[in-house]
């Protein structure tokens, strides 16, 4: 590599990470990060245990962010001094070490544009996820427990706190439906790209002659409103209908004996909401009231942008099928979103939570739909 290239390159990398400084705001997560410490260091910081879990996440989220862009940083001012260097001494094999260090930033450089693609406004917010099997009994079950499985370890690659809020389990196998929240930066941002029906061709494993069966299951994504944007939610009372309930487990025995589960009904809209999971009724009509919330508002967010879309004369192709990604087990093994066209055939590691170049695939598409 001569030293004009290496230096053009340079030089296009530090442009690029500018940019990027510019649509993060790197001097704004600075501020944030030192309110966020400021308020950890308070004597009382941990009288709300949540919230001062919440903001240590928040906080530690941030700083590696902040590490990852001061670390590209040093790394290029490092390699323009050393190129110059080398360049003065002739010396071939420093240059082809520069080349090797500037294709590692070159590619962590990418994953940190890729974050920039998150500009939407709940995309820094946490997100809740309901999952609900199709028709097919113990496989579709089973199908959705897996697809649980699934999300839960790409959650835990980025480090981000899962919740259950409620779940009905299958009657044989794996799970009918589960609603959960998963909490961190950018949560809502990637996982909404999981949102919609997802469809696995596989050998079942509850067929006793082993044939090849078609299982669906609907993952609904949705942000989870911050208490400012609850409150600006009105709800009346007269448009709600409140059931209470024993809460269950496995098999609809109760798991307690007083009707502390919550099913709350949105007339208007027939959204329903129901919660179990909380010790107390409370708790459980409280965190219901927050779902639903985010369900209303998801709903009106739809609304607004149907009325855009009609009004610049989109349309729904008209494709085979609703599902937007298929996971083939059997004759063959392939993953493919029927959104991106992105596949591979790493079948087990997309089901072990290995979905970055799916949710990536889609955020840069819906980046050139706008």
């Amino acid at each position: 590599m001569n030293m004009a290239f290496q230096d053009k390159q340079i030089k296009d990398l530090l442009t690029r990470l500018q940019k990027v400084r510019d649509i993060l705001k790197i001097d704004n997560l600075y501020l944030e990060l030192v309110d966020f410490e400021q308020q950890m260091a308070a004597p009382n910081f941990w009288s709300d245990q949540d919230r001062a879990k919440k903001i240590g996440q928040e906080a530690s989220q941030i700083k590696s962010e902040i590490d990852a862009y001061e670390e590209l940083q040093a790394e290029l001012r490092e390699a323009s001094e050393v190129a110059v260097l080398a360049e003065s001494e002739n010396d071939t094999e420093m240059l082809a070490v520069i080349k090797d260090q500037l294709d590692g930033v070159a590619s962590r450089l990418q994953k940190l544009e890729f974050s920039t693609l998150l500009d939407g406004e709940h995309d820094k917010g946490d997100a809740i996820i309901s999952l609900h099997a199709g028709a097919g009994g113990d496989d579709a079950s089973d199908w959705a427990s897996l697809l649980f499985r699934m999300i839960i370890r790409y959650a835990e690659s980025k480090d981000w706190q899962v919740e259950i809020l409620e779940q009905s389990l299958g009657e044989g196998a794996g799970i009918k439906s589960i609603t959960f929240a998963v909490r961190g930066r950018f949560a809502y941002g990637f996982l909404k790209a999981e949102a919609g029906v997802h469809r696995l061709v596989r050998i079942s494993p509850f067929d006793a002659e082993k044939m090849r069966h078609t299982s669906f299951a609907l993952c609904e994504v949705i942000p989870e409103l911050s208490e400012v944007q609850e409150s600006s939610i009105a709800i009346d009372e007269k448009d709600l209908r409140i059931d209470t309930f024993a809460s269950s487990g496995a098999g609809g025995q109760s798991v307690n004996t007083t009707n502390s589960a919550v099913r709350i009904t949105h007339i208007p809209t027939n959204t329903v909401v129901s919660i179990q999971n909380e010790r107390s009724q409370g708790q459980n009509k409280m965190t219901a009231m927050k779902i639903l919330k985010s369900r209303l508002y998801q709903k009106m967010l739809a609304e607004q942008k149907a009325e855009i879309k009609d009004l610049r004369g989109g349309h729904i192709a008209p494709e085979w099928g609703n599902q937007i990604r298929s996971y083939v087990l059997h004759p063959y093994k392939m993953v493919k979103d029927h959104r991106t066209g992105y596949e591979t055939q790493a079948v087990e590691g997309v089901l072990n939570g290995e979905l970055e170049p799916f949710i990536e695939a889609f955020l840069q598409k819906t980046a050139l739909e706008r």
